[in-house]
C-alpha cells in the first residue's frame, strides 16, 4: 500500500501501483479538472504538480508518486492562482476550455521559478501544452500580467 496527498488531503492507495495518476485522481477522488486528452503525454492537458513541479499524469504511474504532494487544478489557491485566475480572465483565454487546467498548472509552476519571463521564455515553458483552439498569444499575455501582479 502507498500513500500520496492530493490537494491537501492524504490517501491510501490499495489499487495496481501502474496505474496513471490521472485515473486515480479522476475515478478514484472524482477530481475532473485534470483531463485526458491523447494518454501519451503529448498534449499537457492533465498536467498537475507533484510536489510543486508540472508532471503528465496521463504516464505517471502510483508507484513514482507514492509519499508525494500532488496539487490538481482543484487544489491550486494563494497569490499563484489568484493572479493566473484573474490574468486568464482578463486576457480571455479560454476558447473551449478544454486544455486550460493543464495551461494554468504548467503557467503556475513555471512563474514559481521564472518571475519575469521573457516572450521566449514563456513559449518554451508552455510547448508542451497544445491548445486546439490557438490561444497562445492570450496565454502568453495572461502570464505576464500574472507575472507583474505577482511582482513585491
Amino acid at each position: 500500500m502507498s500513500s500520496i496527498q492530493v490537494n491537501g488531503k492524504r490517501y491510501e492507495i490499495e489499487i495496481d501501483p501502474q496505474t496513471p495518476l490521472l485515473w486515480y485522481l479522476r475515478d478514484h477522488l472524482g477530481l475532473m479538472g485534470t483531463k485526458y486528452s491523447c494518454g501519451i503525454a503529448e498534449c499537457g492537458a492533465c498536467t498537475v504538480h507533484v510536489d510543486g513541479e508540472a508532471v503528465l499524469s496521463c504516464v505517471t504511474p502510483l508507484e513514482d508518486v507514492d509519499g508525494t504532494d500532488v496539487t490538481t487544478i482543484e487544489g491550486l489557491a494563494g497569490n499563484m492562482a489568484d493572479a493566473l485566475f484573474d490574468a486568464w480572465t482578463a486576457e480571455d483565454v479560454p476558447q473551449c476550455g478544454y486544455c486550460q487546467p493543464g495551461q494554468i498548472m504548467t503557467a503556475a509552476a513555471f512563474l514559481s521559478r521564472n518571475p519575469e519571463p521573457t516572450d521566449a521564455q514563456i513559449d518554451e515553458a508552455m510547448s508542451g501544452v497544445l491548445c486546439r483552439c490557438g490561444t497562445y498569444p492570450a496565454v502568453r499575455n495572461a502570464i505576464h500580467r500574472a507575472a507583474r501582479r505577482l511582482q513585491p
